[in-house]
């Protein structure tokens, strides 16, 4: 099994709990960076699971995500699974209030975090011969309000509405879509929201396992929608949060 990640951060990141455990399964990697000043975290995990190729991708740079299909066709031919797993936002528009929001920080927000995985599925479409996986991260804000989540409630229900009509069209070529919608996890990214120590908190006392999910818990559910035991699973927004989402107001 070969599988495009991307979205890799550090050693922090929910893409880092996937790559483990899909390496550990036997799978082979090719991961993308965003920069030169991010290259120097993701370098070393690369080397630590092997990886393929690790090969530079700003989402919104059409020319490197050419060079990295055009790659990954040229070393492999095809491949099996892809994990976007990328969100961004203004800094002044997340920790403002979404009515108060920029048109350009929102079409900003929703370009990163949601038509990048469009983007993606349709470069990768021709690649997955045989069919194949693709699995996106999501969060409890796309449904519920949570303080501090900001503008990417509503970019990450446009994600998950983009899951179900990408899972429909790319069904008949044998590619299953699916979202994975975590609890909170204390990534750094995470850490830039505003009220995140109260929402970690609130989250443990409240799930019905009392308990906050790992980026390894994470790994091993994205591991399971990416491989052929999940392949009659498609267009569904999957939670792995101790429960948090039956019990949260």
């Amino acid at each position: 099994m070969r599988g495009l990640i991307v979205g890799l951060a550090n050693d922090q990141s929910l893409a880092w709990g996937c790559a483990t455990t899909l390496r550990a399964a036997g799978a082979e990697l090719a991961l993308t960076y965003l920069n030169d000043r991010a290259k120097r975290f993701v370098e070393p995990l690369a080397q630590q699971v092997g990886a393929e190729m690790l090969l530079p991708l700003d989402v919104t740079a059409p020319d490197q995500m050419n060079a990295l299909f055009d790659r990954v066709a040229s070393r492999w031919g095809g491949f099996d699974f892809l994990l976007h797993s990328i969100a961004f936002a203004p800094k002044e528009d997340l920790h403002g209030r979404v009515t108060d929001s920029s048109a350009d920080g929102f079409a900003s927000a929703m370009d990163v975090s949601c038509h990048s995985l469009i983007r993606l599925a349709r470069r990768a479409e021709p690649l997955m011969q045989n069919g194949g996986a693709i699995l996106t991260m999501s969060f409890y804000g796309s449904e519920k309000v949570v303080p501090g989540y900001g503008i990417m409630g509503p970019v990450k229900a446009a994600l998950e509405a983009s899951v179900r009509y990408l899972a429909a069209e790319l069904g008949p070529s044998g590619i299953r879509v699916n979202a994975l919608s975590t609890g909170p996890v204390r990534t750094r990214a995470a850490s830039g929201l505003s009220h995140f120590d109260a929402l970690m908190a609130r989250a443990a006392e409240t799930a019905p396992l009392h308990q906050l999910v790992t980026i390894e818990q994470v790994g091993e559910m994205g591991a399971f929608l990416l491989s052929d035991r999940a392949r009659f699973v498609t267009g569904q927004t999957i939670y792995v949060d101790s429960g948090y989402n039956v019990v949260a107001g």
